[in-house]
């Protein structure tokens, strides 16, 4: 039988590995800590729920001061490769090419022998808005909220139907029409669509057969490198692309006597022109439909070689060394109404210039500085992987995996590539992740690569907190306060409410109003789902004046829309009406996840007003409206009902599980507090079954971990990381997979697939929604040996932790705020006072 010791230790003063906060602005410093009065709430009493078996005890476990910190061997480390590699080059863009990016630029590496193909975007490159569509307004039907009274009325007299055409003809968003490829996906004129920048091509003249060759992206380094040999030279290519430098970088070498003969082109898919001065290669064009003006710079550097430029392209003779710096941009700007004004080719210059005299090393030192400072902050060990798997390639260990062997570090590579992904597409200062990240090469991508609000742009956010990646929801939190002016304009012309709102479909230029085909479209609870977010950073990181000055702006706004819009039903309830399920069955009134938006909202609403001062009138306000919210039912089938009705289907296998947000990621519902809803919850995820998009198999990998059924989230995880060629759209059993460089496929690929499943995977080892820190809750079988460090949890709390067949040995945890603590341990629970900086030790 297992006892656990808890054991205080000191740190002696030195700089820890994994800092206890991480920046977000100016007020958001590594390390810092301000004295504040305590006040009761959520994070205010924490508590930690430790499973395994455990000897139960009336005594408070004992307390022990010493000098030590989880170890680990660098035998171990030495064990879990990062590394995605393949011994040909890639053919295709979404399932092979490797990426990179900085949170502004994105780029695809292909790694071909005869031609490097490196494909790159900017995240302001959209087409739509008004320079399309003169008359833009967001999207708004400016006297919609007139006819919302007609809609209520319908609803209330049961005529469904009529209540659903009123809302689609007089409610819904406006655009100028659909225009379908022949790949099947759609252009939405007005509304717009993320573009591909461009493509750098390097030609290699005269390679003959290539042999030795590796094509990797390497996790720890944050860096893309090829290797191989033709006619006995060997070649050798490093790509990144660097935050602090505002570039992408690319170094050719070869050991050829003469050096290597190179023909560089910049190619688009919009109207351009290509120049050549002063040893830079420029590409300057404008978008088709709304004549945005974009300019891409290439620096060249190749020393002791001969230039020469003709037919658009520079010919480079005699090179040992190639030398590519790259800046981007658009004349893109934040500001309504053009959203234009950005001098793009000053600005491209500006940066090309600070680095003109910065060699590849240093630039990459530079790079890898900043990188490793967020990707270092965590780590995961998997056991039960033979080394010998390292001498697959990544798309033979995915096969392998796909025929039901067992490879937990391949999983610890996917969490972490998680983790890359976001580092690579969302960085303080740039716009959050769309779709598909940052990384595009179609100009009509699927569902126009945009922001979609009822729940994918959410999921690509859902690990950044936990795995210890805060500050990158600095682009999603900035975004959605420069969404409030023109979610304030649809509050009021749709809805005829105060506050502000988004719904399903966003764009940058402002696109607030409901999607122009219902129910998919009608999702007024956008702006509540990502207030969630902007409460869940000050819950990690504790951070007061982040939550007054930024955090709870975004809250009240989005609350004092919901105040207004819910009705009081015959109960006496408070409802949503019009309510639509998202993109599941038609209209209604209180639909689940409209009821629990606002009650997550509102509850997240009472925990700030804990916090803060001044506020107590609205406090009091949203208090009341909570207590009167109709709330979560089971239904006839033992199911948690998703509308109102009791009409749910329990042979839907719908991909969304929206009836299931108080469970994940809200916390409305958990097995402690509400275990009838937890089972009801259940019923419902068992009904669904397994099967679903990519980011639908990843939600629910979340929803079991809640339901503490590792074992369950393990299966759905495996079925996440099933191996699929699929890029055509796709639902149901037939969707889901992992490509060979595994991006998550819809299909086709969507970044929220793989946040989604990190998010997951953090979920299985740590939980602290319900006021709990829980460690290992959901531990599958399949991982009966590990360890992990620098989790967080909510209430500002660093979490180590290793485990050994199935139970654990060692778990660390570094409390931010002097506060008292309650430890449980099994059953046994002792409340004790941690002080800020010194670690807590937990020994069998």
């Amino acid at each position: 039988m297992s006892v656990y010791k808890l054991i205080q230790y000191s740190a002696n003063g030195q700089t820890m590995r994994y800092p206890l906060l991480n920046k977000f602005n100016d007020s958001y410093k590594a390390g810092a800590s301000r004295e504040r009065v305590q006040r009761p709430g959520l994070y205010g009493l924490l508590s930690v729920l430790i499973f395994g078996s455990v000897a139960c005890s009336d005594q408070p476990p004992e307390v022990v001061t010493i000098d030590d910190s989880i170890k680990t061997s660098e035998a171990s480390k030495s064990a879990t490769s990062l590394v995605l590699w393949y011994d040909k080059p890639a053919q295709d863009w979404m399932s092979q090419a490797l990426p990179i990016g900085n949170g502004r630029l994105a780029a695809m590496v292909f790694g071909g022998v005869d031609e490097e193909h490196i494909q790159f975007n900017e995240e302001s490159l959209w087409e739509g808005g008004a320079g399309e569509w003169p008359a833009y307004e967001g999207g708004n039907r400016p006297d919609g909220h007139r006819y919302l009274p007609q809609v209520r009325e319908l609803l209330n007299q049961g005529k469904f139907e009529k209540a659903n055409e009123l809302a689609q003809e007089k409610m819904s968003g406006q655009f100028l029409g659909e225009e379908r490829s022949s790949d099947g996906y759609s252009y939405y004129k007005g509304f717009g669509a993320y573009q591909p920048f461009a493509d750098i091509r390097v030609a290699l003249v005269d390679q003959g057969e290539a042999s030795e060759y590796r094509r990797e992206l390497d996790l720890e380094q944050g860096i893309v490198n090829i290797t191989y040999t033709a006619r006995g030279i060997e070649h050798r290519r490093t790509v990144f692309a660097s935050y602090p430098d505002r570039i992408i970088s690319a170094q050719f070498s070869n050991t050829s006597e003469r050096g290597q003969d190179y023909r560089i082109g910049l190619q688009s898919l919009h109207q351009h022109d290509i120049q050549w001065s002063e040893g830079r290669l420029r590409l300057v064009g404008a978008l088709k439909r709304n004549g945005m003006k974009f300019e891409a710079s290439l620096d060249i550097d190749a020393p002791g070689a001969s230039l020469s430029f003709s037919d658009n392209a520079l010919m480079v003779s005699g090179a040992k060394e190639l030398q590519l710096t790259l800046a981007a941009a658009t004349e893109y700007q934040a500001v309504a109404p053009h959203y234009k004004g950005r001098d793009f080719a000053a600005d491209n210059q500006q940066v090309l210039d600070a680095v003109e005299t910065l060699d590849f090393d240093t630039l990459l030192a530079r790079h890898q500085e900043d990188y490793k400072g967020l990707f270092e902050r965590m780590y995961l060990r998997l056991d039960g992987s033979d080394a010998a798997l390292s001498n697959l390639t990544t798309e033979q260990r995915l096969q392998r995996y796909r025929s039901g062997a067992a490879d937990p570090a391949l999983e610890a590579l996917f969490f972490q590539y998680g983790r890359y992904l976001l580092i690579s597409a969302s960085r303080p200062g740039s716009m959050p992740a769309n779709l598909q990240g940052k990384w595009n090469d179609r100009l009509n991508p699927a569902w126009a690569s945009d922001y979609h609000f009822n729940i994918n742009i959410q999921m690509i956010y859902w690990p950044a907190e936990v795995t210890g990646l805060g500050e990158l929801q600095q682009p999603l939190i900035e975004y959605m306060d420069r969404l409030r002016e023109p979610g304030r304009k649809t509050a009021k012309q749709v809805f005829g409410s105060p506050g502000w709102v988004v719904n399903t479909m966003n764009n940058p230029f402002g696109y607030t109003a409901p999607g122009w085909g219902f129910p998919w479209g009608y999702f007024p609870g956008g702006a509540a789902w990502l207030s969630q977010h902007a409460w869940q950073h000050y819950a990690f990181s504790l951070d007061e004046q982040y939550l007054e000055q930024r955090a709870w702006p975004i809250m009240k706004e989005a609350a004092e829309f919901w105040l207004h819009y819910l009705q009081t039903n015959e109960q006496g309830e408070l409802i949503s009406s019009p309510s639509y399920s998202p993109e599941h069955g038609g209209i209604s009134k209180g639909a689940a996840m409209d009821q629990q938006l606002a009650w997550d909202l509102f509850n997240n609403i009472g925990e700030a007003c804990n916090v803060l001062q001044d506020h107590q009138s609205f406090c009091d306000q949203v208090a009341k409206a909570k207590s009167m919210l109709q709330g979560p039912r089971i239904g006839r089938w033992g199911q948690l009902q998703e509308w109102a009705e009791d009409r749910d289907d329990p042979d839907s296998k719908h991909r969304h599980v929206s009836q299931l947000f108080a469970l994940y990621p809200g916390n409305q519902i958990n097995l402690e507090a509400t275990p009838a809803l937890a089972d009801a919850a259940k019923v419902s995820l068992v009904a669904r079954g397994d099967g679903g998009t990519g980011w639908s198999i990843a939600w629910k990998i979340n929803f079991w971990s809640r339901l503490h059924d590792g074992d369950k989230a393990h299966q759905l995880l495996r079925r996440l990381l099933r191996l699929t060629n699929e890029k055509s759209i796709k639902y149901g059993e037939s969707g889901g997979g992992i490509y060979s460089n595994l991006l998550v496929a819809h299909p086709p690929f969507q970044l929220d697939g793989n946040e989604g499943g990190t998010a997951g995977m953090a979920e299985m080892l740590l939980q602290s929604h319900a006021g709990v820190i829980a460690l290992l809750p959901a531990l599958p079988t399949a991982w009966p040996d590990g360890e992990v460090k620098g989790l967080r949890a909510r209430g500002g709390v660093q979490v180590d932790i290793i485990w050994r067949a199935g139970e654990l040995v060692e778990a660390r945890l570094l409390a931010q705020r002097t506060g008292s603590y309650r430890i449980r341990v099994g059953k046994t629970l002792s409340t004790v006072t941690l002080t800020a900086g010194q670690p807590y030790l937990y020994r069998l």
